[in-house]
């Protein structure tokens, strides 16, 4: 089981991270963030996943492919990083993504997506 603060903590341990936070989405608001922020602006981060998780989440065109498909995580990918975004599944009405900025060259893709799921089950069932 994994409060917010020990989530963000684990999330810091993992290899290329430069800050992570959880958001929700509705609001843009930061519930918790650990590390440096894209632009030094950990406001502006956390805004900045809102709009992209209400987005990809209310809007996407993947959602009706197959029944229960839906947004699992998000990732966008720049010149010096990886961004990971996972909403938050849970029992009630989910309002919660996990943010997570990997350094490109120090971080691995595949284990930031791993790790940051298993965080993100932790978290809900915490």
């Amino acid at each position: 089981m994994s409060g917010i603060d020990d989530c963000l903590r684990q999330a810091m341990a993992i290899p290329g991270a430069i800050g992570a936070s959880l958001v929700d989405y509705t609001t843009g608001f930061a519930l918790g963030a650990v590390g440096a922020a894209p632009g030094d602006d950990p406001d502006g981060t956390a805004t900045g996943t809102a709009d992209i998780v209400h987005a990809a989440v209310s809007r996407s065109p993947f959602a009706s492919v197959r029944p229960g498909d839906g947004v699992e995580d998000l990732i966008i990918t720049t010149a010096g990083g990886y961004h990971l975004i996972r909403p938050l599944r849970t029992g009630f009405d989910s309002r919660l993504a996990l943010y997570l900025w990997l350094d490109k060259d120090l971080g691995n893709l595949a284990v930031g997506r791993r790790r940051l799921r298993m965080l993100a089950e932790n978290l809900v069932t915490a």
